[in-house]
């Protein structure tokens, strides 16, 4: 018998039809919590692991419940038929996938078992042998590298980035797929010198590597007023499409695959 379906592990949402957070159509897990407190994070109902009310619509919404393996993958299973065509599967999002580790390598796990292609969005700011009990039933590793310096990374997230340019050199080598994703947010890190930092450092640790460039939004700024907390740059306005192009140009420059989205 699978036990591990039975790992439970706290998530606030199931999305299907995602076709933005890996190849082809997937459904995407959030999970609950998360070690940083980006600025711009679209998702602030996921970093507090506790469950937690949100008002939305003008009604009070519970945000948080707690899951079995076998529930989840309920849900998942029933898109197989469109992961096979499109070459998609799971996702595990957040928050921090990695602040759940042993339920996330259980819904990993569970995906292989049935032959579905599995990734996760995250920072990997944990210990490298927690990330390392993933890997083996990882197919895509999306990685957030946010900033090169690192004043300026714990001055926007609340904490420094050593651990995660540590980690993501020792990824470049060991996970089987690494996507290097970069939000783009203006006042922090939408110059050309901070875009040429990090594709230097990409291109460093994983020569002709993928980075995507993900243009800053304001979707969840309705989530922060339910939530009865402050959006910090309520007056930053998202970069423009020719700014981002000159960006790429940057990634492009260091040999690395670079694209707008994804």
């Amino acid at each position: 018998m699978n036990e591990y379906l039975g790992k439970t592990g706290r998530i606030f949402d199931i999305q299907r039809f995602s076709v933005h957070d890996g190849p082809g159509v997937r459904t995407i897990v959030f999970l609950k919590g998360c070690v940083l407190r980006s600025k711009w994070c679209c998702n602030p109902e996921s970093q507090r692991y506790e469950i937690e009310e949100m008002e939305q619509a003008g009604k009070t919404k519970t945000v948080g419940r707690d899951v079995s393996v076998r529930e989840v993958m309920q849900e998942v299973l029933k898109d197989r038929s469109y992961y096979r065509r499109s070459g998609g599967g799971l996702t595990l999002s957040g928050g921090e996938t990695l602040c759940q580790p042993e339920f996330a390598q259980a819904l990993l796990r569970a995906a292989k078992d049935e032959g579905i292609t599995t990734a996760i969005e995250s920072t990997a700011c944990a210990p490298i042998d927690t990330i390392r009990k993933l890997l083996p039933f990882l197919d895509v590793y999306l990685m957030d590298i946010k900033h090169i310096n690192p004043e300026k990374h714990k001055m926007f997230t609340g904490k420094d980035n050593a651990l995660i340019l540590e980690n993501a050199a020792i990824l470049a080598k060991e996970a089987k797929r690494l996507i290097i994703r970069v939000p783009v947010i203006p006042t922090f890190n939408d110059s050309a010198e901070d875009i040429e930092d990090i594709s230097k450092f990409v291109s460093t640790i994983m020569a002709g590597g993928e980075i995507h460039l993900l243009p800053y939004h304001r979707l969840g700024l309705d989530k922060y007023k339910g939530l009865g907390r402050k959006y910090e740059l309520e007056n930053i306005l998202p970069p423009d499409d020719g700014h981002m192009k000159e960006l790429l140009e940057i990634t492009l420059k260091y040999g690395l695959k670079g694209q707008i989205g994804g």
